[in-house]
Formats: structure tokens, sequence, C-alpha cells
């Protein structure tokens, strides 16, 4: 997915939040925010968001000197989403579609995302957990159906810290016998580690890999050689968040993106209103509207 002139002012805010968050310097706030605009008057919009979005991030941890600037933000997330898994785990349980359940609340975790927000209270998470249940789910769930009956070999993007424990819930029902999870190759705003994946308690559930990147979005020109494999030889992938909708959606492989659209760039994009909890694919045909 190419970038557009609207993204710029997305990544001039991202910028100055992620500054402010790193320092209280306010000279530093306008040294990073005037670097950012000098990138975005050059950038290249054929480029998806992700790549400006990691160079950014990696300014801001050099001048920071901090190779994780939201671990603690990540720490508390993580916290947060461990405390409502008793309950959720008895709702996906209880419901009389599991899968459907388990979809919604892997959704709901989707508001974990501080490139939109610099600040998410357990408040926010219990609400898109409250609004999941409700809210239709726009997306191919038939094709999604036969794609996972006939999977062998299940590879899973995840997105953000705190996100990966609602995520849980999910690969538990899609069967973690055939499932590996893969995270981020080394810090980027909040996305998950393999620290994260740690504290999720993934480990003990099925393989975690990282995909040996620092872009918040799965580049797979910036991954590595043997994350590169793994991705190709998946029968499905399941791709979760924006930022693996941006760099991933023009991919030709057995994709299905699911995420919350949470920008009018992405919007337009997908052809559906912000707001909208969407299971799609690469290429997104006339939307599918299923109140499931």
């Amino acid at each position: 997915m190419e970038s557009t002139l609207d993204c710029i002012v997305c990544f001039v805010r991202q910028a100055l939040d992620a500054a402010r968050m790193v320092s209280a310097d306010s000279s530093v706030h306008e040294e990073i925010v005037r670097e950012v605009l000098q990138w975005t008057a050059a950038m290249d919009l054929r480029m998806p968001p992700p790549v400006l979005g990691q160079r950014i991030h990696r300014r801001l941890r050099k001048i920071s000197g901090n190779r994780d600037p939201y671990r603690a933000i990540k720490a508390q997330s993580n916290r947060m989403a461990l405390e409502l898994m008793p309950d959720l785990k008895k709702a996906v349980e209880a419901a009389p579609a599991s899968l459907i359940m388990a979809l919604r609340l892997a959704l709901a975790g989707n508001v974990i995302d501080m490139g939109v927000s610099s600040t998410i209270s357990s408040a926010d998470i219990q609400g898109a957990v409250d609004t999941a249940l409700t809210e239709p789910l726009v997306g191919p769930l038939a094709t999604f159906r036969m794609a996972l009956h006939e999977a062998h070999n299940i590879l899973y993007l995840a997105d953000n810290a705190g996100e990966i424990i609602f995520d849980r819930l999910l690969i538990e029902q899609l069967g973690p016998e055939r499932v590996t999870v893969a995270v981020r190759g080394a810090p980027v705003i909040n996305d998950a580690t393999l620290e994260d994946a740690t504290e999720a308690g993934l480990d003990d559930l099925v393989p975690v890999v990282d995909n040996g990147s620092d872009a918040p979005g799965t580049l797979l020109d910036d991954c590595s050689e043997t994350f590169r494999r793994r991705f190709d030889s998946a029968d499905l992938i399941i791709a979760k968040g924006q930022g693996n909708f941006e760099s991933l959606s023009s991919a030709k492989r057995n994709i299905f993106f699911l995420f919350k659209v949470k920008c009018s760039v992405i919007a337009s994009h997908v052809g559906l209103p912000q707001g909208t909890h969407v299971l799609a694919m690469p290429k997104i045909q006339a939307p599918v509207h299923e109140n499931f």
C-alpha cells in the first residue's frame, strides 16, 4: 500500500508524541519534528507508511539512547490484557461460535496501538472488548473458514504488545499445533517482540519467531532470510493490525488481514468507514457484510 499526503500529517503527529515521551527537552521535540518534516518533503509516496515509521523511530531511539523507549508501556499493556484473560476465555468457551468470538476479541486487542494514541487505559481496552462483541465484522468469513480447514502451516503475524494476549484466544481456536507466531525483530513503537510474546505466554503455546526487522509492519525486503523462507512456505498467513496491512496488502499470498480501521487513509483504501472491524484479503472485492 502506498503512502498518501494524509500520512504525512500522521507521521508528524506520531513523531511529536513519541519525542515528548522519550524526552522532556523541547529542543529535542523541535529537532525530531524538523527532521521528519525534511524527510517527508523528500519521501517517495509510493512506499508504504511503515518505511518512514521505521526511520522516525530509529532516530528517536538514537536521540534518547534507549533501545526500547516503549518498554514500560508495553509491559503495562501486557499486564492489563492478562488481567482480562480469565473472563475472556470464559466468553470464548461459552460462545455458540467460539471461532467468531475469538476473532472478535482478537480485534478488540487491536485498540492497543501507540502509533495511533499515545495513551491506552484499562477502560479503553474494556471499551474495545464491549464494542467488539456487538460491532459487525466485515469480511469473507466463509472463505476464511475454508482456508483454515485446508491449512497445515499457519503463520500468524502479531502486531502490538498487549494485543498479542488477545491473539492467544484466536490461536487456541486455530489449532496451536499448526501455528507459528512472528513478532518484530527489534523494538519499534509498542509492537510486540520476543520479550512480549514470553510475557503473554505464547512461547508455551506455539513456536515464536522474530522477523529480523524493526519496521512497524512487515517489510519483506527488510526481514531476515529465515523469516522470508517461513513466510513463503506458510499455507496461510494471518496478519494483525494496520501496519501489516499497509506493508503486505499487495502481497500475492494466501493472507487474511485482521484489523480495526483507524484512519481515513485505510478507510478510503478498503472502502469502509473508520471504526470498522475488518477481516480482509490482499485484493478486497465488494465488501462482504456479515453480522456475526
